[in-house]
């Protein structure tokens, strides 16, 4: 099972920044009915494992069980939802725990240039600017006042989904949603306006200086069109060819070729998806190299994607890059928590029901020409944003002579 709550990050307040993660945590820390022992207690005689986290688009609830116990534990997924304790001893020890995340993501090496690059791409009164789950000085300023004030504005069943798959052939399914989730009620909702996505992917380096580093963190990115644009198969397959896997061209240069690092890989990540226009998708590519290595790596980089501007991809690289994303997608959805994640995101994202299913047939039909210029498009060599965490003293001179943009050092 897969719920989507439409309480967006872009919804938290002012100076709260993190609230609908703490509060996304808090689901299963108790209810009306049951403590929070009381509740992982149930969870666990059922065979249930239950998870939440907020992401820009809302708040996603997951429940995996087997479907003799699916009752007993949609009946638990309903009462969470539907009245959640949010005691303040346990949003202050998930406040707590929230703290003590921070320091080590700090010092995580790909998780500071994410958001570095989020930093650097959108304008700083954007919420995709900031980190997802708060900062230090805002989520101190969370309690259990604030948690719940979010949930009653935010959550309720008119603006929710819930998607459940699996073998459900001797389960009277009315009956069990009727006498669960069907006794959440609340308000109605007029929808929310979402912004439109903007960014500046003027072409630019930002060095965060880690003094001493024998690695070098590469994030290169900016953002481009989402799943309702026409493109988007074009992209995802010129996209999985740049560096979708071991064998993309950008692996075969700087790993198989050159020794650089131990992968590099190029994605898309939708950050919002509206068929009004107003979504976007993070493009970028990620690896990390040895600090000596990291001019001559970038140097080669912007060499393939110049490459790639100048002669395209080949045929052999299109037909791999289908077989591995529409031969295998069998294995893909084998198991229910897969399908119901999928679907989940189409109601995420306003997508319609068989978007996927649609989207491996146009994969399948999408040839080298056209998967070739969306990749092309997507990332211009001259409107790339790097991030690079690493020692500024030893790679700013080498990154400044390859002329890929200007230069600025910060903080670590």
């Amino acid at each position: 099972m897969e719920v989507h709550l439409e309480a967006p990050l872009d919804a938290e307040p002012q100076g709260l920044d993190g609230v609908a993660t703490i509060m996304a945590r808090a689901f299963n820390e108790g209810t009306d009915k049951h403590s929070a022992e009381e509740f992982a207690a149930e969870l666990d005689r059922c065979g249930a494992t239950m998870d939440a986290h907020a992401d820009h688009p809302g708040v996603r609830v997951s429940l995996e069980v087997p479907v003799s116990r699916l009752p007993k534990a949609l009946g638990l997924l309903a009462d969470a939802l539907r009245a959640p304790a949010f005691a303040d001893s346990e949003i202050e020890r998930l406040v707590r725990n929230r703290l003590d995340e921070i320091p080590h993501e700090a010092a995580n090496p790909a998780r500071r240039a994410a958001k570095e690059l989020s930093r650097q791409l959108f304008p700083v009164s954007a919420r995709m600017s900031r980190p997802r789950q708060g900062t230090e000085e805002t989520v101190k300023a969370i309690d259990s006042a604030v948690v719940r004030a979010f949930y009653e504005t935010h959550v309720r069943p008119a603006t929710s989904t819930l998607v459940i798959v699996g073998d459900l052939a001797r389960t009277d399914l009315d009956a069990v949603l009727a006498d669960t989730v069907g006794t959440w009620t609340g308000d109605t909702a007029e929808p929310r306006p979402m912004p439109a996505i903007t960014a500046d992917d003027t072409g630019r380096v930002v060095i965060v200086d880690r003094p001493g580093a024998v690695q070098t963190q590469l994030l290169i990115g900016r953002i481009g069109p989402d799943r309702h644009d026409r493109v988007w198969p074009a992209q995802v397959l010129g996209t999985y060819c740049l560096g979708g896997t071991l064998t993309s061209r950008l692996d075969r240069v700087l790993r198989e070729e050159k020794g650089y690092t131990y992968g590099v890989r190029a994605f898309s990540q939708v950050l919002r998806s509206a068929p009004d226009g107003t979504g976007a998708a993070m493009l970028a590519i990620s690896g990390s190299v040895d600090t000596a290595s990291t001019g001559p790596a970038l140097e080669d980089l912007w060499t393939v994607l110049r490459t790639l501007a100048a002669e395209g991809l080949t045929d052999a690289e299109r037909d791999v890059a289908v077989q591995n994303l529409v031969g295998v997608a069998p294995l893909k959805y084998e198991m229910a928590a897969s399908v119901a994640a999928t679907l989940a995101d189409q109601v995420e994202q306003n997508l319609p029901d068989d978007f996927q299913a649609r989207l491996y047939r146009q994969l399948a039909a999408t040839g080298t020409v056209e998967a070739t210029a969306a990749v092309v498009s997507a990332f211009p060599e001259d409107h790339l944003v790097t991030v690079l965490v690493g020692d500024a003293a030893q790679i700013e001179e080498p990154v400044r002579a390859l002329g890929i943009g200007e230069v600025t050092v910060v903080a670590g």
